[in-house]
């Protein structure tokens, strides 16, 4: 399994069917409150984990936002659950973040990932709101203060 950062109108497609079949045909979001502007942004990266057959299994967005780095729109089709997709699509969201001089990454995330994202060093820093109708809490996390360092991969 691979994550590769969108660069072309094949992967955002690959990222936004993702979205779509986890968000708004699973969990019922409306997809006025799914879809907005910063799809169409170029200051947002978006990431796809895709299987070895080239199957898109997770995606995730991130962005710059008032000096933080605002991770958004975290989800694993269902036939990738529990197989690591959803760790590797944040670790490649903390390395650009890493990359980019960032400290502290943000998320919003429902009640029910909470455990996802601790294993992955986030706290809880706020109270239960609701965002798609679905109850969410904010969690952040400060990052280790290693430099980045480039790979040939990079």
């Amino acid at each position: 399994m691979t994550v590769k950062k969108v660069t072309d109108e094949i992967g955002k497609q690959a990222a936004l069917k993702i979205r779509n079949d986890v968000f708004v045909v699973e969990q019922h979001v409306d997809p006025e409150l799914e879809w907005d502007e910063f799809d169409e942004m170029d200051s947002v990266d978006m990431f796809v984990d895709y299987a070895e057959d080239g199957t898109p299994l997770a995606t995730g967005r991130f962005r710059v936002k008032d000096g933080y780095g605002k991770v958004e729109r975290i989800c694993t089709q269902k036939i990738a659950r529990g197989t690591g997709s959803g760790r590797r699509i944040m670790e490649a969201i903390e390395k650009e973040a890493k990359k980019r001089g960032l400290k502290t990454l943000k998320l919003g995330a429902q009640l029910t990932a909470i455990p996802f994202y601790e294993k992955l060093g986030y706290e809880t820093c706020s109270e239960i709101f609701l965002d798609a109708n679905i109850e969410h809490k904010e969690m952040k996390k400060t990052l280790a203060n290693e430099s980045y360092e480039p790979t040939p991969e990079s």
